[in-house]
């Protein structure tokens, strides 16, 4: 075996590992959901609203002076409220918190309720965790969250926008890309969906998988209650996505698929694949998942999502490769096959944001506002929606 290949298989059964680890809480969710309430606003495409809701950011703090700084995406017209991640604490302006209009920093005092945290706190010995994590930088390794560690971390902001430039192609509704799709929801018409994919599609990280206040659903039960609540029919979704797997896997799989006789089948690979696998192989084997399918379902229509980038610390994911499987994705659509381009969107984020701000467990899952967003991005080919700005 070569020392590609080496490294490859390692890398896999690390990166399925760390996924796993946290795929049995996946598997069986928390079911108090009192706190978490349904909300279109919540759905709505953050790059087409004046408002951001509920946007994390996780303050570091300086451990000399105290003070601790975040940024937002946007910079901010006003800040309509700030709160903890499980939204019972509401933070006062001026005392908890400061900022000036027409910036994106906020700026936390010593002395304030927020939740803030050193650098040091966000960083473990090296083979201090069962999970080796080591940081870019060598000094040691990114801190691994299991359950909820970041997202008790970290606080959220609902905020209106004082310029909301957002430079990356985005997400357009194109009623010619899901046909039968869009036919059935106008229609009110039952559809069924079938997920595929690895441990973000699972669900991990989300608070309601994790079960903690806020309780919010995970990406794929957004959008499913999104389009049930906005065209009024019934979806059913069937998800068979695994932690820790990647397209090969995905191949295996399709047998379970189509005796779902699905509408829609979303494929949502590619995190697990980085560590090792090329964009050609990736393309061949998500062209392969399609065919497949539809060697059985004709009319089975699909969304392909390229998915987040993983914390740019990590060593062991090719960060550069996922924009390559965008467009590996991009090439395979057509009539009945759109592209959910969350890498596009993930990658400007990390621009304006922290690693740390968006993530569910320190290296490659979202939180709950990455949940949001890859519902958004989802929900932006099915629902033709109109900018407020």
């Amino acid at each position: 075996m070569s020392l590609r290949s080496v490294y490859l298989v390692y890398t896999l059964f690390l990166a399925g590992f760390v996924s796993q680890a946290i795929v049995t809480r996946a598997q069986q969710p928390a079911t108090d959901t009192a706190t978490w309430q349904y909300s279109a606003d919540q759905l709505r495409p953050f790059w087409l609203s004046d408002v951001v809701e509920q946007e994390p950011v996780l303050f570091v703090r300086d451990p000399e002076s105290g003070e601790a700084r975040g940024t937002l995406l946007f910079p901010i017209d006003e800040i309509l409220t700030m709160r903890s991640s499980s939204g019972d604490i509401t933070y006062q302006q001026g005392v908890d918190y400061q900022f000036t209009p027409g910036s994106r920093p906020i700026v936390i005092p010593a002395g304030s309720r927020v939740v803030t945290t050193p650098p040091s706190d966000l960083r473990r010995p090296a083979n201090s965790q069962k999970h080796r994590l080591t940081h870019r930088d060598g000094n040691g390794e990114i801190l691994f969250g299991a359950n909820l560690e970041y997202h008790r971390m970290q606080t959220h902001v609902t905020y209106k926008k004082a310029d909301a430039s957002w430079p990356p192609s985005i997400p357009a509704f194109n009623p010619d890309s899901l046909p039968r799709t869009l036919e059935k929801l106008r229609r009110q018409k039952p559809l069924s969906i079938v997920l595929l994919g690895d441990s973000i599609s699972t669900g991990c990280n989300a608070s309601l998988w994790g079960g903690g206040a806020p309780f919010q659903p995970a990406y794929q039960d957004l959008l499913v209650e999104h389009l049930r609540r906005h065209y009024q029919t019934e979806v059913t979704l069937t998800n068979l996505s695994v932690g820790g797997q990647s397209t090969p896997w995905g191949i295996s799989m399709i047998d379970q698929v189509t005796p779902h006789d699905p509408d829609l089948v979303i494929l949502a690979f590619g995190m697990n694949d980085s560590a090792g696998r090329s964009a050609e192989e990736f393309g061949q084997n998500t062209a392969q998942m399609v065919r497949q399918t539809r060697d059985t379902c004709p009319e089975a229509e699909f969304i392909l999502i390229a998915p987040m980038t993983g914390n740019r610390d990590w060593v062991r994911l090719n960060h550069d490769v996922l924009p390559k499987y965008r467009d590996q994705l991009a090439s395979l659509c057509g009539p009945g096959i759109a592209l959910a381009d969350m890498t596009s969107v993930w990658i400007e984020m990390m621009k304006r944001k922290k690693d740390a701000d968006l993530t569910g467990n320190g290296v490659n899952h979202p939180n709950d506002f990455g949940h949001q967003v890859y519902a958004q991005v989802l929900s932006a080919l099915l629902i033709q929606f109109v900018s407020n700005e």
